[in-house]
C-alpha cells in the first residue's frame, strides 16, 4: 500500500470515529443544536 492511500485511510478513519463520538455526545437533534450553540457561546466569550 502507497503511503498516500494510508495517510488516507488514517484521516478517513479519524474522521469516523470524530463523527461517532459527536453523535453519541448528542442524542438528540436538539442536543446537537444545544451543544453547537453551547460552542458558538463559548468562542465568543473568548473572543470577546
Amino acid at each position: 500500500m502507497r503511503k498516500k492511500e494510508m495517510v488516507g485511510r488514517f484521516v478517513l478513519v479519524l474522521t469516523m470515529i470524530a463523527a461517532l463520538i459527536g453523535l453519541t455526545a448528542c442524542n438528540t437533534v436538539a442536543g446537537f443544536g444545544r451543544d453547537i450553540t453551547d460552542s458558538a457561546n463559548a468562542v465568543k466569550r473568548v473572543v470577546f
